[in-house]
């Protein structure tokens, strides 16, 4: 009930950052608008949807915003994808099933016999548990930084971008999982914001998303996306 409520006041709070009102930049409101509050019925939310109740006991998100990361996707079109914190899975299935050319790297220190079923039928998919620092600079020194990356189901989300940071790229999308979860997260994503090596930034409540072109004006948009 106290979520119900937190999100009730946050929701008042951002009523005039709905829809894209006051952004005059044509490349954000077109991401705000196609994006951020597409409401097209995707081929593939039916079959997901089906597959989140046998894993919802595990961290995850509202199935709105795991659409969400399914239109991110499916919008920048990304070849990989580096998950921190897998948690249920359905958010790396969710951005797996929007662009069937890209291949997800999940990284996370308990490893779950229904996550690793749920992965199963998506050869594209690699579930690995391991230690998080350590499978990182594993990654890293097999792979370039990817173009998406996703801090999910961490506490260790402060350690994760310090890490990454250094090795992102221009066109680099980082997602910042439940920016507000704690008093503690939401001063660090205050930090990320202000970072002079992020660029431009979205607030959606749920989840944060950092670019990185450092041609464009650092700007910060938060969208109601309650």
């Amino acid at each position: 009930m106290t979520d119900i409520f937190r999100r009730a006041w946050n929701w008042c709070c951002r009523f005039r950052h709905r829809c894209g009102y006051g952004v005059h930049s044509p490349s954000d409101f077109h991401f705000i608008t196609f994006v951020i509050y597409e409401r097209l019925p995707f081929y593939a939310y039916t079959p997901l949807h089906r597959l989140r109740r046998g894993v919802l006991h595990l961290p995850h998100y509202r199935e709105k915003v795991d659409r969400l990361l399914f239109r991110v996707v499916n919008e920048r079109r990304p070849s990989a994808l580096l998950e921190v914190g897998t948690g249920s899975g359905l958010s790396a299935l969710y951005m797996a099933s929007a662009n069937l050319q890209m291949k997800v790297r999940t990284l996370d220190q308990k490893y779950q016999e229904k996550v690793a079923r749920l992965f199963e039928e998506n050869s594209r998919i690699t579930y690995e548990k391991c230690e998080l620092k350590d499978g990182i600079e594993h990654f890293l020194s097999e792979n370039h930084c990817p173009d998406l990356i996703h801090i999910a189901h961490t506490p260790y989300y402060k350690e994760v971008f310090d890490l990454l940071l250094p090795k992102v790229k221009s066109e680099t999308c980082m997602i910042i999982g439940q920016p507000y979860a704690t008093a503690e997260k939401k001063l660090w994503w205050k930090e990320v914001v202000a970072d002079e090596r992020t660029g431009v930034t979205f607030d959606l409540y749920d989840v944060g998303l950092v670019f990185f072109d450092k041609s464009r004006v650092k700007e910060h948009r938060i969208v109601n996306f309650l």
